[in-house]
């Protein structure tokens, strides 16, 4: 497994009353609801995605796609503005045709979006959000941030969190790289859905060389799911026959340390 191209940075939002569906800033009540959305607040969760990686301008479709971002919260300090989230993340390319996994296209490997962790931080301060995130490992350590693009907007009695991302950064190869994604989580009321979280994501970028390296847009459905055992089988059997390290996120901040060391 190694690092890819999709980041992947999400969070999620939930606010305790119904307003305008203009942005908001945050309060505290919005942040501990954020994170407790976003990481649940004791076992693990799964956001599981499904969605479609699409050439573009033509829209021929190169591959489906599935995985999940699988976290658990740490609040170190209850009750503070600050909380963190340890996760992993794995999103495998279907063949548009059949649905097996893609291993191989046009005499290259096509090798999953697979982080063996991402740790981030979001901090209140002032009505804004930020986030810090580390990922990586060894001289290819990445620590990002603050970001604070968040925005909140009510919509009925639901709301929506969005973030938009405008990536732009040198590889260690020297080449850069340059992307557009957007996060738009809808979080309904409490009792007000089955499944009251949930994502679309969309990305615009370079596709992986396997699909010629073009212009791509790749688009995720996504929805939080509380139960490994929950999640659909078909990203399961996967999980468990060719990537069993991503069955659960980190276990705390030790586990972070000794996988950022490891390319040391």
């Amino acid at each position: 497994m190694r690092l890819s191209w999709l980041s992947m940075v999400v969070g999620a939002i939930f606010l305790g009353g119904i307003g305008p569906a203009g942005a908001e800033g945050f309060d505290r009540r919005s942040f501990e609801a954020f994170v407790d959305a976003r990481t649940g607040t004791g076992e693990p969760v799964f956001w599981y995605s499904v969605g479609t990686l699409r050439a573009y301008p033509s829209g021929e479709l190169l591959a489906g796609v599935e995985g999940y971002d699988t976290s658990r919260s740490d609040r170190p300090e209850p009750g503070t503005d600050q909380a963190r989230q340890f996760s992993r993340k794995i999103y495998i390319y279907r063949d548009p045709v059949t649905g097996a996994v893609l291993r191989e296209r046009n005499g290259l490997p096509v090798a999953p979006v697979a982080y063996p962790y991402q740790f981030i931080t979001y901090s209140l301060s002032g009505d804004r959000v930020q986030t810090f995130v580390e990922q990586g490992a060894g001289a290819r350590l990445q620590r990002i941030g603050p970001g604070d693009s968040m925005s909140v907007r009510a919509i009925g009695d639901a709301y929506v969190f969005s973030a938009p991302l405008f990536l732009d950064f040198p590889t260690p190869s020297g080449a850069r790289y340059q992307a557009f994604e957007n996060y738009d989580f809808f979080i309904q009321r409490e009792g007000g859905a089955s499944t009251p979280n949930q994502l679309s994501w969309v990305r615009y970028g370079d596709a992986p060389p396997w699909a010629g390296g073009r212009a791509a847009i790749m688009h995720l459905v996504t929805w939080r799911i509380d139960r490994y055992a929950d999640v659909p089988a078909t990203l399961r059997d996967y999980i468990e026959t060719d990537a069993p390290l991503w069955r659960a996120p980190p276990e705390g901040i030790e586990d972070i340390r000794r996988l950022q060391a490891a390319g040391e």
